[in-house]
């Protein structure tokens, strides 16, 4: 997982494979995908949260992330989830489209909440969406 979001993530600091392992051992987080794409997500009561989406440069453009979307929503939504939630920065506009295509609408912002390289800090767009 390491290793598709460095891949994935050049203008930013990716999560470190520690970072995943911690993640990934409280019983409140769950992944959904494979290498070249994953999804990584809170279930927490009736509330889900994408915490990191990332798919392999090599893999991208071919639908992966649309589908990984998908499958940790049914999952999150089969647990009990009956909304969800998602940070994403102000300036990817690949996401901010894959997002909106997946039924989220914006319900606000967090300032200066993404640090990129050279100490740049862009604005987190927060939005949401009803889970079936």
């Amino acid at each position: 997982m390491a290793q598709t979001h460095a891949a994935a993530f050049t203008g930013s600091r990716p999560w470190s494979a520690t970072e995943f392992e911690a993640l990934l051992s409280n019983r409140f987080t769950h992944k959904a995908g494979d290498a070249r794409c994953f999804a990584v997500y809170t279930l927490i009561a009736d509330q889900a949260e994408l915490l990191t989406i990332a798919t392999d440069p090599a893999y991208q453009r071919q639908g992966l992330a649309r589908h990984c979307m998908e499958q940790w929503q049914e999952e999150a939504a089969a647990n009990g989830a009956r909304r969800a939630f998602l940070d994403v920065a102000e300036d990817n506009t690949p996401a901010l489209s894959l997002y909106h295509r997946c039924g989220y609408a914006r319900c606000g912002v967090r300032r200066a909440y993404y640090l990129r390289d050279h100490g740049l800090k862009l604005d987190a767009i927060a939005m949401e969406r009803a889970l079936p």
